[in-house]
């Protein structure tokens, strides 16, 4: 089953559409490690599309903080102003799906879904320290996480634990061998609002049945996420990180 896999839309309808017309044919299945909304401009059409078209999501701590306006003092300003925003942008039924996503780590055959760390849906995997931490609760030899809007990584075998990077800057692909006797925390990247430097939209292709892979980037017109965030009167700072992917 050949997987399309997302993590942190943050209500991005442009970079969303971008990661669609990329992947298109080479996925028969899509999975998503949550955060759906925060951040941008859009989330009735993001939650709308993934009630539609997603066959398994979890939540993300933005996901939770939309649906129920609790945990907001864990957010930055910023984050917390879209947060307000959104959860009264929304329609009932779409909060009402956002409150009633499962928590990970989650399980679809045999492909094990996460948002942060596999022990708290909370924690940021960002060092091969933290990583070699979160191991210990891996179940399945391949666990896609999001939380952190990194694409790429961690891989551990032998009781080594690696980082795993992400395409250049200049590349659309990278392509990750999947070897045997070893487990991966693999993630996406984010769709709606990359922070590894690359402000291109980030997403994974994987067929369990393949042994391999792919992170992939695709350009979006940020220009237009970034003007549907100044026309809704959001922080003027969630439109301009959007061009630096920071």
């Amino acid at each position: 089953m050949r997987c399309l896999i997302l993590s942190d839309l943050h209500s991005n309808w442009e970079a969303l559409q971008a990661v669609l017309e990329d992947a298109a044919g080479r996925y028969d299945r899509i999975l998503c490690c949550g955060d759906l909304v925060g951040y941008g401009a859009d989330p009735n059409a993001i939650v709308e599309w993934c009630r539609a078209r997603v066959h398994t999501v979890i939540r993300g701590n933005h996901d939770k903080a939309v649906a129920s306006l609790e945990g907001l003092e864990w957010f930055n300003p910023a984050a917390q102003a879209a947060t307000v925003w959104t959860h009264h942008q929304l329609t009932g039924e779409n909060r009402a799906y956002l409150a009633a996503l499962p928590r990970g780590p989650l399980t679809v055959d045999g492909i094990a879904l996460a948002h942060g760390a596999p022990a708290d849906e909370d924690e940021y995997l960002v060092d091969t320290g933290e990583a070699r931490q979160a191991f210990a609760y891996t179940e399945r030899p391949v666990t896609f996480f999001g939380h952190t809007h990194i694409q790429g990584g961690f891989r551990s075998s032998r009781r080594r634990t690696e980082k795993i990077g992400r395409p250049g800057a200049r590349a659309k692909e990278a392509v990750l061998d999947l070897e045997p006797d070893t487990y991966y925390l693999i993630n996406p990247g984010s769709v709606g609002q990359p922070r590894d430097g690359d402000p291109r939209a980030a997403y994974v292709l994987y067929d369990p049945a393949d042994g391999f892979l792919c992170f992939r980037r695709v350009e979006y017109p940020v220009e237009l996420a970034q003007r549907k965030i100044r026309q809704a009167g959001l922080p003027d700072l969630l439109a301009v990180r959007l061009a630096a992917g920071r």
